[in-house]
């Protein structure tokens, strides 16, 4: 409004001077006092901070005076007529849409009031012209008739967002209840499986089968959480219509991601996610932001789901192929109307309590990964969405590869790595990958050789296999941390497996771990997966250690709940621990002085002074608690509560939930360099953590050989000596399977099928992988024997392909290449 004064108020002055009349009234200093007050509303951001709580009563007083008051006297001292006339009924069409009826009332008779008594004063012969008078009735039409439309416009905005409210609250309680639900199932599961509580306080012992499904369900129980937290996320980001930051983008491969958004998916049961298959029949790059694509899987995968549940041979399948993602399932279809309206907000089709929000997310997603998303569907037949994304150039993607090898090899050049691995096979491709890093790499064949390395040199980064004969990967881990091999107490330690991501994510996290890979991994995500976990020291975070033991934090948050939460988070890594209920509270703390505060996390939303205002109050401060190094806490990552965060003086920003290892990494970024980005910097390192794929062999079974990693194998002259290794080790792993066969022993199996799961994924023996994966899982999960017959006959024969088509690969590829 106070631009559209300031343009007017000259504007119309101006328009003066096309007809000249000396006996007008020339208002100029009317025009000018008008103008001031109208810039003095315009430079609000400019106003001191003592006279900003002024600025609402100081826009009344403005217009008061430039709409009503002086229209009114400029109108008196012309004599009325209709340009009067005209600028009357203008300034008053502004009052009523600007203001209330109350207010609009109050303006004018306080307007008109002051303008005739100057002009009664002023005027030597003061006289009310009587064409002005006679338009009052219109005047009063127009008060009473804006009025009433802009009530009834509110009223009817007032109900649409009121049921729109309705809508998006009962939605967002649908699509929660499903992990609600599953958690539910996982404490039903865990209680299950406690001893039977006795009268008196006495040791009571789990067995071992009993903690492995206390780990089970409490990887279930993160999966069920994490998913509900997406569900809001991509709400709240489809409300407020947050943009992607493209920024953050990375090369990702459409194999890879599509891969893991099928396995991480929250299936509702074992027989749920054999409904869901992936076929790679090629694969591709392009430009994006992986968890953003795996949402939008998840979203499509989700519905397709829900569609399929009363159909019994129901299949969703994901193909991956020439720039396209297709995730077709055989459900009841879509009708032309449905298809027409599919992707618009709060728009459901056929799926009663969904949001309407989650397909209007994907296609956003989409066109922000340059991309689109098309379906098509058949009633009584299948539905069929297609995600085309745009290609990477090869330039492009060399850039990239050569961007993240510097970076690794600038993040361990000299530096000392060990690698563990009690499969020589294995372990000797790890450490060809890591070849390239310009890193000092040791070998150990188990953990008892790995300690005696520990023990005697120190590292930067340890790639641990889990399942080792004798002293496994946990028991190594559990013996670094306890300070068993002093030396490295605090060294990057890297779980590098072939079980099931989901499986043994909790169980690294409680054995120290600071992350996990899975095998096969591909050389640039296995990169950045080390890359992530090394520059995230989430395990080594611990009492006693060197990063953030004996700091003092000052935590701020009316919810007794979360500071407890965060509190113990923050105990866990030796840090002490002040809490404050409110902003007030932690002024008060601070003036008090004593206490050297290392960080102040401040939620935002707190009774009295929230964390924008007492932050705000700390930086003006002139103690030395004024530069304190400040952290958000809020559940609202839109671009105006960043701003406001950063504008109040906050060196950091944490979207709560806050996940431990983030808060940890925020507080040694803080400290070290005593200010961050914001939210983007720890979204950006999480997406690096996530890039690292637990698989790179393609699923289709059709498909024998995985020809992208024997290229990038036969490009470094490798494919000779991997495929010797692999030949004869692949042999002896077979034979062990029969023997394990012939004996029901269930240890060697399962020994023999880890082996060999890692070692033919990284030869590249795509289908074979895939084969001894389906068998390997559930003996790992369920703890039972193969249950399908002829599985040991089907290796065999798989295997037996595989080598010949290897061979066949050797040949066609490379004449000269004779592998035996």
């Amino acid at each position: 409004m106070s631009y559209i004064g300031i343009v007017g108020y000259i504007l119309f002055y101006l328009i003066r001077f096309t007809r000249p009349n000396p006996d007008l009234f020339d208002d100029i200093a009317l025009r000018v006092a008008g103008l001031a007050l109208f810039v003095g509303l315009a430079l609000r951001d400019r106003w001191p901070d003592r006279l900003k709580p002024y600025y609402i009563g100081y826009s009344y007083v403005t217009l008061t005076l430039c709409l009503p008051a002086i229209t009114v006297y400029r109108s008196l001292e012309r004599g009325g007529g209709i340009p009067s006339i005209s600028n009357c009924f203008i300034t008053l069409v502004f009052i009523v849409l600007l203001t209330d009826w109350r207010n609009t009332l109050v303006m004018l008779a306080a307007g008109t009031g002051l303008a005739s008594l100057f002009y009664s004063l002023t005027h030597p012969a003061p006289h009310i012209p009587m064409d002005l008078v006679a338009q009052i009735p219109a005047f009063a039409v127009i008060v009473l008739g804006g009025n009433l439309f802009k009530f009834s416009t509110e009223q009817l905005e007032t109900e649409r967002k009121l049921r729109a409210t309705q809508a998006l609250a009962g939605s967002i309680a649908h699509e929660i209840r499903n992990p609600l639900g599953q958690i539910r199932h996982v404490f039903d599961r865990m209680r299950h499986e406690l001893p039977a509580p006795g009268s008196q306080a006495q040791p009571q012992t789990l067995g071992p089968r009993s903690i492995d499904v206390f780990y089970r369900q409490l990887a279930e129980g993160e999966v069920a959480v994490s998913r509900g937290l997406q569900v809001i996320t991509m709400t709240l980001d489809e409300v407020s219509a947050k943009p992607l930051d493209r920024g953050a983008f990375g090369l990702l491969s459409a194999g890879d991601c599509s891969r893991k958004a099928v396995q991480e998916y929250g299936y509702d049961s074992d027989e749920q996610r054999t409904q869901v298959r992936l076929v790679v029949l090629a694969d591709f790059e392009f430009r994006g932001d992986e968890t953003a694509y795996l949402f939008v899987l998840f979203n499509l995968i989700k519905n397709s789901l829900y569609h399929l549940k009363l159909r019994e041979d129901g299949i969703v399948s994901v193909t991956v192929e020439k720039h396209e993602v297709r995730i077709r399932d055989n459900g009841p279809g879509l009708t032309p109307l449905a298809m027409e309206h599919l992707f618009e907000p709060f728009r459901s089709a056929g799926k009663e309590g969904g949001t309407g929000l989650g397909l209007t997310y994907c296609k956003r997603v989409m066109a922000a990964f340059g991309g689109s998303i098309e379906v098509h569907s058949a009633l009584g037949r299948f539905t069929e969405f297609t995600l085309r994304l745009p290609p990477v150039s090869s330039q492009e993607s060399h850039d990239y590869s050569v961007g993240v090898l510097q970076a690794a090899r600038s993040t361990f050049q000299n530096k000392r790595i060990l690698v563990v691995d009690d499969s020589a096979s294995l372990r000797s491709s790890t450490v060809r990958n890591l070849q390239s890093l310009g890193a000092h790499i040791d070998e150990a064949s188990d953990g008892s050789q790995a300690l005696d390395l520990l023990a005697a040199n120190k590292y930067a980064l340890v790639v641990l296999d889990l399942n080792m004969p004798a002293l496994d990967g946990y028991d190594v881990a559990d013996r670094i941390r306890h300070g068993k091999v002093p030396l490295n107490k605090d060294v990057c330690v890297v779980a590098y497996t072939s079980e099931p991501e989901r499986s043994v994510r909790v169980k690294t996290e409680k054995a120290g771990m600071d992350g996990c890979i899975g095998k096969p991994c591909s050389l640039l995500p296995l990169l950045q997966g080390l890359m992530s976990a090394y520059q995230r020291p989430t395990a080594r975070c611990r009492p006693g250690g060197t990063l953030l033991s004996g700091r003092q934090v000052l935590l701020a948050d009316d919810n007794l709940y979360n500071r407890k939460a965060m509190a113990a988070y923050l105990h866990d890594v030796g840090i002490d621990v002040t809490e404050a209920a409110h902003g007030q509270a932690v002024l008060d703390l601070l003036a008090a002085g004593g206490a050297m505060w290392d960080a102040v996390l401040l939620d935002l939303s707190m009774p009295g002074k929230g964390g924008l205002e007492t932050a705000s109050e700390i930086r003006r401060g002139k103690t030395a608690s004024a530069n304190v190094p400040l952290i958000a806490l809020t559940a609202h990552s839109d671009e105006a509560t960043v701003t406001a965060a950063r504008e109040a003086g906050m060196n950091g920003f944490l979207i709560k939930p806050v996940d431990p290892g983030v808060l940890y990494q925020m507080l040694r970024d803080v400290l070290a360099h005593g200010a961050v980005a914001g939210p983007e910097d720890v979204a950006t390192r999480e997406q690096l953590a996530a890039i690292a794929s637990p698989n790179a062999a393609l699923e289709d079974p059709s498909a024998l050989l995985n020809i992208k990693r024997l290229e990038s194998f036969r490009r470094i002259g490798l494919v000779d000596e991997l495929l010797r290794d692999y030949f004869k080790e692949s042999a002896r792993l077979i034979a062990v399977l029969e023997e394990a066969s012939d004996k029901q022993n269930e240890q060697l199996c399962r020994d023999a099928l880890h082996s060999l799961l890692g070692m033919s994924a990284d030869a590249g023996a795509a289908s074979l992988h895939q084969l001894v994966r389906r068998i390997y899982v559930p003996l790992v999960e369920d703890k039972r024997w193969p249950p399908q017959d002829g599985w040991l006959e089907q290796i065999r024969a798989r295997a037996a392909c595989t080598d010949a088509s290897l061979r066949a690969y050797c040949q066609s590829s490379d004449p000269a290449v004779g592998v035996k």
